[in-house]
């Protein structure tokens, strides 16, 4: 902690973070910065358009390639004034470590292969992978993601979650979708099966982390995978993810991760009726009445959507008590994406599944107040021109109703 009554000298201050320095480093255009903050600074500025980055300080080009020139003398004297003003509250900064660099990483990978040292050798992977960014590139550029499906899929071979966790959580710490992860994972079904390995594992709380990962990872593989993986999604994979919903202690984080993969994989192949089959609309259903954050229920409504185009799905929808009135309720409520979701919900069940029972039912639990809502609320056209649509395909069962007259007041243009 800094002194509060301290004049810290100006030149022992970062540039970019305006704190005291721990590591300064200095670039090719002569200012020097904390390490961990140039380095951030050049890494989001590669990222757009894979120019060079420029000195946040002169402006000049600063190549990502010019490398980093260890400030010692204004270490050393950073580290002196601390000293000098510890009575006044001022902690001492500690000599930083030296730089990872790509042979130590070499070296650990190596000693995974071997039993006796692979524990040992996954635990220094996580603790390095957690100490920066500078070390999780270099573990990239070592090959470190590749190492760890390695391991993953050994843990899952052997039924055995000794690196397990440590592994899942490098991995997606460091993931970095490069041509050769890419190559290995992209239509590697051994790999999928091994993540859903995981979220059937029973191995207490601490495996709600390990499955969190595991989602987060599945997903990053969803997003590069070829058609023959995203159309070959097992029963049991759905089941898992059905559980992963309905896990009493499964943070938002896992719950939206698990939305993500069965929407990515809902458009192919049998998918969407091995979803209804394994109680993905029902458990959709369920989360929503525990009224989730809206992402998450965006994604439910995506695919529920989804799901409903077919009639299996439809059906499910129908049978849970709250199903429909739970569409009703949410709409209006949550967020436009939501609204148009819900609202195509409730088209798929009116024009496809609209038994005498059911359109009672729309009725009965507010859906149709809801629908006339929607053309009195600031919704986009389109969204209007489906609700009256909706409305007009039963206005003789509904003309009844109080809330049709708002209908009838909308129903032409003056």
């Amino acid at each position: 902690m800094e002194g509060r009554d301290v004049e810290i000298p100006q030149y022992f201050l970062c540039p970019i973070s305006l704190q005291i320095m721990k590591d300064p480093v200095t670039t090719v255009t002569g200012i020097t910065y904390e390490r961990e903050s140039i380095e951030k600074w050049l890494s989001r500025s590669s990222g757009r358009g894979g120019g060079a980055a420029a000195c946040p300080v002169t402006n000049q080009p600063l190549p990502r390639a010019s490398g980093l020139t260890p400030n010692h003398t204004l270490r050393r004297l950073i580290q002196a004034w601390c000293v000098g003003n510890a009575a006044s509250g001022v902690d001492r900064i500690p000599t930083p470590k030296p730089p990872l660099d790509k042979a130590r990483v070499l070296k650990l990978l190596n000693e995974l292969a071997a039993e006796r040292l692979m524990f040992e050798a996954t635990k220094k992977l996580e603790e390095l992978a957690e100490e920066s960014e500078r070390n999780r590139a270099c573990m990239v550029e070592a090959g470190a993601a590749n190492a760890m499906v390695g391991v993953i899929l050994k843990c899952f071979k052997q039924s055995n979650t000794t690196c397990l966790d440590e592994s899942l959580r490098i991995l997606n710490s460091i993931w970095s979708p490069t041509t050769e992860l890419k190559n290995l994972v992209k239509e590697n079904h051994d790999f999928i099966d091994s993540l859903a390995w995981v979220l059937h594992v029973q191995t207490g709380y601490p495996g709600i982390e390990s499955k969190t990962h595991a989602l987060a990872i599945m997903k990053k593989v969803m997003e590069i995978a070829n058609v023959s993986l995203l159309e070959r999604m097992k029963l049991d994979l759905i089941e898992s993810l059905v559980k992963i919903l309905r896990h009493p202690r499964m943070s938002q984080q896992g719950i939206k991760s698990a939305l993500l993969v069965l929407i990515d994989a809902c458009p192919w192949g049998r998918n969407r009726s091995k979803m209804v089959e394994a109680g993905v609309v029902f458990e959709l259903v369920e989360v929503e009445l525990g009224k989730p954050e809206k992402r998450v229920s965006e994604l439910a409504f995506n695919l529920l959507a989804q799901l409903c185009s077919c009639a299996d799905g439809r059906a499910q929808l129908l049978r849970h008590a709250g199903g429909v009135a739970m569409v009703a309720k949410r709409t209006l409520r949550v967020s436009p994406a939501v609204d148009d979701k819900a609202v195509q919900v409730l088209a798929l069940v009116s024009k496809f599944s609209a038994t005498g029972e059911v359109v009672s039912e729309l009725l009965r639990v507010g859906a149709v107040s809801k629908l006339c809502m929607v053309l009195q609320a600031d919704c986009p056209a389109y969204l209007k021109s489906r609700a009256r649509a909706v409305l007009r395909m039963h206005s003789n069962v509904w003309n009844n109703s109080p809330c049709i007259q708002v209908y009838l007041l909308t129903r032409f243009a003056r």
